[in-house]
């Protein structure tokens, strides 16, 4: 599966948004598989900065009951793909994110490479701030970001009236895994050009 950025990242303006879930429905909607691949179903990917830092999070696996625990899976492959240069569909920055069993039956560990800046990989426990040569990571469980009117949505396209209430969050109480990386900016940035991220996620045997 892949998200694509709507839009390309000004490292001076604003970050923009993209969401991917259920994609491809055949192998990730439960209404279309009764054992959807959950882990690799990318939900959103996000990428704002900061003065000093640009931040990635990309998420999957939900949304899901909040009583549900993180979802790891050591035969996914995790992909965030940052473009700063012509073409702007060439990942000049290929970030992996790979998952393992640790030694306890519900201990698992992350391991991140191709950060730029960074000297080999970026390894440790999960739900862990990890920091290496200036670049943090998390990976976990976190409260599901996106807001979407579901209800809303539905009865805009039944009534072709626009039915959106900014007071109600279909994603509200639910969570999802995520992967958060914050970059120093002066690693991504070159010159004038604009920087683009998107997502993918690849199953061991092949591309979804």
């Amino acid at each position: 599966m892949m998200a694509l950025a709507g839009g390309a990242l000004y490292v001076t303006g604003a970050g923009v948004i993209a969401a991917d879930h259920l994609d491809p429905p055949g192998r990730t909607s439960p209404a279309n598989d009764a054992t959807p691949d959950t882990a690799a179903d990318i939900a959103d990917i996000f990428a704002w900065h900061t003065a000093t830092d640009i931040n990635l999070v990309l998420t999957f696996a939900g949304p899901q009951a909040a009583d549900q625990p993180a979802v790891y899976d050591p035969d996914v492959l995790y992909t965030i793909n940052v473009s700063n240069a012509a073409p702007r569909t060439t990942p000049d920055i290929p970030v992996e994110v790979r998952f393992g069993q640790a030694s306890g039956s519900n201990s698992f560990g992350v391991q991140v490479s191709g950060l730029p800046g960074v000297t080999g990989t970026i390894e440790g426990a999960v739900e862990t701030d990890l920091v290496k040569d200036g670049v943090r990571v998390r990976t976990g469980l976190f409260d599901d970001p996106f807001f979407f009117d579901l209800q809303g949505f539905r009865d805009t396209l039944s009534t072709g009236t626009l039915s959106f209430d900014n007071q109600r969050d279909f994603f509200a109480g639910q969570n999802l895994t995520a992967i958060v990386i914050t970059i120093p900016r002066d690693r991504i940035e070159n010159g004038s050009n604009l920087v683009d991220v998107w997502a993918t996620t690849a199953r061991l045997g092949g591309q979804l």
